[in-house]
């Protein structure tokens, strides 16, 4: 699985990757993207995985809600990601910054994740497996 250490709003998180909706723009659109911004590359969506079931209150912005959408994709075979096998591998208190890792699926666990909406979707994978 892939998942992305952020440094972002002066506070240290692990989550899966992806972004906010800007106007105008479908959530498929959002997430192509997402990952042409922040990992340069050109992604294939191959299916949606899951959208928020449950009230979630954002944790920076005061009275407002999140709900998320899950989309399963495939990275070009030839992709030039960077990706560590450190966790917040960058400038550390650098607002913005970010890295990228894969976890094995096997080692992948909700206690991983720092929002709770990504510790559900890992459970949903776990019970997959």
């Amino acid at each position: 699985m892939l998942v992305t250490d952020e440094y972002v709003l002066d506070t240290y998180m692990t989550k899966l990757p992806g972004g906010g909706l800007e106007y105008g723009e479908g959530p498929i659109e959002c997430l192509e993207r997402e990952c042409r911004e922040e990992m340069g590359v050109l992604i294939n969506v191959t299916g949606h995985f899951y959208t928020t079931d449950f009230f979630q209150p954002t944790r920076f912005f005061k009275d407002t809600q999140l709900i998320s959408i899950y989309y399963t994709f495939e990275l070009p075979a030839n992709h030039q990601l960077k990706t560590s096998v450190r966790k917040f591998d960058f400038e550390k208190g650098k607002n913005g910054s970010q890295s990228f890792r894969w976890i094995p699926l096997s080692e992948l666990t909700p206690e991983e994740m720092t929002f709770p909406i990504d510790k559900k979707v890992v459970e949903m994978l776990m019970d997959h497996r």
